[in-house]
């Protein structure tokens, strides 16, 4: 990629362009042209962008784009095949499995359910016996009156 940027800077200073009118001519930022002299690809996130920067650049500047792309396509060939082939087997797996997640279509029948932590059935029954103990000490409150067991009959008098 510096030998990209090299060839791309000495044939515009020695055309006699300056960056800040190439960057006008080709409506691309300063920066731009910059990292793309400079050699900075990874001052760019997305690789077919960059491919374009070059091509625009290389053809506005009279080079042969087609060779500097090659170029460009040998330096990313070399760059990337020092990942190692697990790691790329890794991921791609990932990303299967994800959009398999996201594709799959189940019935409820058929779906796995969550499963809950049997702390959470224990907190349930808890609140559960809870409320009958409740219910059940209110009622009895509601039918004595002044420690007097009182049926209907009697409290209706």
């Amino acid at each position: 990629m510096n030998e990209i940027g090299e060839t791309l800077k000495i044939t515009r200073e020695s055309s006699g362009v300056s960056l800040n009118e190439a960057s006008k001519d080709l409506n691309i930022k300063i920066e731009i042209l910059q990292n793309i002299e400079d050699g900075k690809s990874g001052a760019f996130k997305d690789i077919f962008e960059l491919k374009e920067y070059i091509i625009n650049y290389a053809k506005y500047l009279g080079l042969n784009s087609d060779e500097l792309i090659d170029e460009f396509n040998e330096y990313m060939f070399e760059y990337t095949s020092k990942i190692p082939i697990k790691e790329i087997e890794k991921t791609i797996e990932l990303k299967i499995k994800e959009e398999k997640k996201d594709d799959e279509i189940s019935s409820p029948y058929t779906k796995e359910s969550k499963k809950y932590n049997s702390w959470v059935y224990i907190v349930i029954y808890i609140v559960i016996f809870t409320m009958i103990l409740g219910a059940i000490f209110w009622s009895v409150k509601q039918v004595t009156i002044n420690k007097n067991v009182t049926d209907t009959i009697s409290y209706g008098r």
